[in-house]
């Protein structure tokens, strides 16, 4: 997949990957969304299904949470309150955390949500405002949603297809 350069392709982007991605989450069953036996976001971990779709979800509401931020002209704690860029295996590991106790229906549906209001986001904003200066450091706000959605989605699909062709769910 290229980098998307302005609106339409960061859109094309999202809701392709996410498209791909929704139904092979769905398709995972029941019994098996809570086993640790997918290749974790940390080297030498394992984490569940269930923790991959947690990730996904906690990083979209992550860049949610950055923008109202910005746009009500608060400081906003990147990558999260308490962690830091050479953190983030700490902070998958807390998004895991987060949303444990949500059920495997329930936290496919907010994640389709915060899809959702990430796509409306990007459709509010113009090229400029995407693409056109930093928003964070050196990053424009086109590409910080783009690490967050549509480069993580397709990543999540690539391992859930591995992990289902291994377990023999394909």
């Amino acid at each position: 997949m290229s980098i998307p350069q302005n609106k339409a392709e960061l859109l094309t982007a999202i809701t392709d990957s996410y498209r791909k991605l929704a139904p092979e989450l769905a398709s995972v069953p029941a019994e098996r969304t809570d086993e640790a036996s997918l290749e974790g976001h940390s080297k030498g971990t394992l984490m569940s299904v269930h923790d991959l779709a947690a990730y996904l979800l906690g990083w979209g509401e992550l860049v949610l949470k950055w923008h109202a931020g910005r746009a009500a002209g608060q400081a906003v704690d990147f990558p999260e309150t308490g962690f830091k860029w050479n953190e983030l295996g700490q902070l998958a590991a807390k998004l895991y955390r987060d949303y444990a106790e949500l059920p495997y229906p329930e936290l496919l549906a907010r994640l389709d949500a915060t899809k959702t209001a990430l796509v409306a986001l990007v459709e509010s904003e113009s090229d400029a405002a995407l693409y056109g200066a930093p928003w964070y450091e050196t990053w424009t706000l086109g590409r910080m949603v783009q690490f967050n959605t549509a480069s993580p989605y397709a990543n999540a699909r690539a391992r859930l297809r591995k992990w289902k062709k291994q377990q023999g769910l394909d």
